[in-house]
């Protein structure tokens, strides 16, 4: 098998080894495959090299069955840590990282509000009262539960823009989880975030194995908002406008 070093220490490589083996466990009930993990070296960790080709309509399918089972493979709690993982996690690229906040909150609407959009949103500077108003709406809404449904945790990488799949020959990759117990609308939201390839073919194959709850085709903004919040964050510019209108959205 060939290997690469990703040159990562300390904390950062620990919550990237955590999400990876956690999402990796989900594999033995037909979960999506992951990247392996093979050790830790002074130099950062020491990954399985994927040897890349076009991704297919065949293999979005299959990958779309598997990140269903993933997700169904579950976590204790909303917001809950890899297996092991003690501390909160990392979001953002190296040398820009930030807190991901994690524990075990009691609906999804309180953990996103909590953990997600508001620590996110208290990071955006210029920011006039009205929009931060409007965020506080949002948060609201979030908190009383009314985009909750009686779907239980899910396992998610947390990240998963098409550049976190890799396609090999036979399948898809995953890569580079903030993994954590959060919804299964989450990933596929980021994945539509950035156009993934195939983006059809996996939501079939997705609810081949695992239908949608009805009406999340109007969700996905609101399941975007996280990973469009730390863009804004980290880039500014159009992030923020693109946020805001989001949340104008749903609030």
């Amino acid at each position: 098998m060939e290997t690469f070093i990703k040159h990562t220490s300390g904390s950062a490589a620990g919550w990237e080894r955590a999400g990876l083996e956690w999402l990796t466990a989900a594999e033995e009930s037909g979960g999506a495959r992951v990247c392996r993990v093979l050790g830790v070296t002074e130099d950062g960790l020491e990954l399985e090299r994927i040897a890349e080709a076009a991704p297919s309509k065949a293999a979005a399918r299959a990958f779309g069955q598997g990140l269903a089972m993933t997700h169904d493979a579950g976590a204790p709690a909303w917001g809950a840590a890899p297996e092991g993982w003690r501390n909160d996690g990392f979001q953002g690229p190296a040398g820009q990282q930030i807190p991901l906040q994690l524990g075990a909150w009691d609906s999804w609407g309180r953990m996103y509000a909590a953990a997600r959009v508001a620590p996110l949103a208290g990071r955006l500077s210029g920011l006039d009262p009205a929009d931060r108003a409007l965020l506080d709406r949002l948060c609201e809404r979030l908190r009383a539960g009314e985009f909750d449904d009686d779907d239980a945790p899910s396992r998610i990488h947390g990240d998963l823009w098409a550049g976190n799949v890799l396609w090999s020959p036979e399948e898809a990759v995953l890569i580079d989880p903030m993994a954590y117990g959060g919804h299964r609308e989450d990933d596929l939201a980021a994945l539509a975030l950035f156009g993934a390839p195939h983006l059809r073919e996996i939501v079939a194959g997705y609810e081949q194995a695992r239908p949608l709850e009805p009406g999340w085709q109007e969700r996905v903004e609101l399941h975007q908002l996280h990973l469009v919040l730390l863009h804004a964050v980290l880039f500014g510019g159009g992030y923020v406008n693109q946020a805001l209108s989001i949340a104008r959205r749903y609030a």
